[in-house]
């Protein structure tokens, strides 16, 4: 299993949202950056994410899974082989964990959240998921 940060801003796309989908799930469109493309690729069903508030809160505040491997966004209008995923929410993170926590915290500093702060879809090392997870008091 890989782990993911995939991150919206909550007037475009709030993590109620993600919840209110259920198991139906949601595409992630529209992201037009090349990285993250490949990451989007790179994601395997039922691998996990974070799913992070930018702009506004700037915190985790839930966990997806995907329920969809990579395929062409639908929303894509300039030729560019864009590719989205689908997620389904899986579990709201109780004590939502802050950009303010995960930069000043010696344990992520590494962390793509924290080194690339404008990539939309990141990468989440197995031992970064586990420390979020403790300090967002995730079970």
């Amino acid at each position: 299993m890989n782990y993911w940060l995939i991150k919206s801003e909550p007037d475009a796309w709030s993590w109620d949202q993600q919840v209110a989908k259920g198991k139906a799930g949601e595409p992630w469109t529209g992201v037009r950056n090349h990285t993250a493309r490949q990451n989007l690729e790179a994601m395997k069903k039922g691998d996990l994410a974070f799913f992070y508030h930018s702009n506004e809160g700037k915190e985790i505040v839930g966990i997806c899974e995907v329920s969809r491997e990579a395929y062409p966004d639908p929303t894509r209008d300039d030729g560019t082989p864009w590719k989205c995923c689908d997620f389904i929410a899986v579990k709201p993170v109780p004590k939502p964990v802050t950009l303010e926590q995960a930069k000043k915290d010696p344990a992520l500093k590494e962390m793509a959240l924290v080194k690339y702060g404008r990539l939309s879809v990141q990468p989440v090392t197995p031992a970064e998921w586990k420390h979020v997870c403790k300090l967002g008091g995730v079970a």
